[in-house]
């Protein structure tokens, strides 16, 4: 007997699991005092303002990637990063046939330094205090994780 291939068929042929990939990232959070207040460095990419971020590289701890990538996007070498502040944005996309599952982790840290040169990844940079930064991000899960930095600097302001 031949089988006839019904619709339902079809359909479950046809979402077939794919196998989702796995990337991994670390950023910062990069900020200044002007006026006793805090400036958030944010870089603009083609279709968002956000963070400093890159791959993180084979051995490389996520303080080492963070720190390199600031060192190659900005120039910025004399990050202090703040203990104890790690946030993760975990989030999927799909890039061609595949879905890549991505965690951008961020790390938070100071710098005295204001004179930026961004690399070719970025279109440009802006120092902007907390109200102007969450103006200008789009992605929600970067703006509340500005947020949770914003309040830590805030409570422990004294220290810096």
């Amino acid at each position: 007997m031949i089988e006839k291939k019904t619709p339902e068929k079809k359909q479950r042929k046809k979402l077939k699991p794919r196998k989702t990939k796995y990337g991994i990232s670390c950023g910062v959070i990069i900020f200044n005092i002007n006026k006793k207040k805090p400036e958030y460095l944010l870089v603009k990419y083609p279709t968002y303002w956000g963070f400093v971020r890159g791959k993180v590289e084979p051995g490389e701890t996520e303080e080492l990637t963070a720190f390199r990538e600031a060192l190659e996007e900005t120039g910025l070498n004399d990050l202090a990063f703040i203990p104890g502040f790690r946030e993760v944005a975990s989030y999927y996309f799909r890039r061609g046939n595949e879905i890549i599952r991505k965690d951008d982790i961020y790390l938070l840290a100071k710098t005295s330094n204001w004179n930026v040169h961004i690399s070719h990844e970025h279109e440009n940079f802006r120092w902007c205090d907390y109200e102007k930064s969450l103006a200008l991000m789009k992605i929600r899960t970067n703006r509340e994780i500005l947020t949770k930095a914003h309040w830590l600097i805030q409570t422990h302001m004294k220290i810096w």
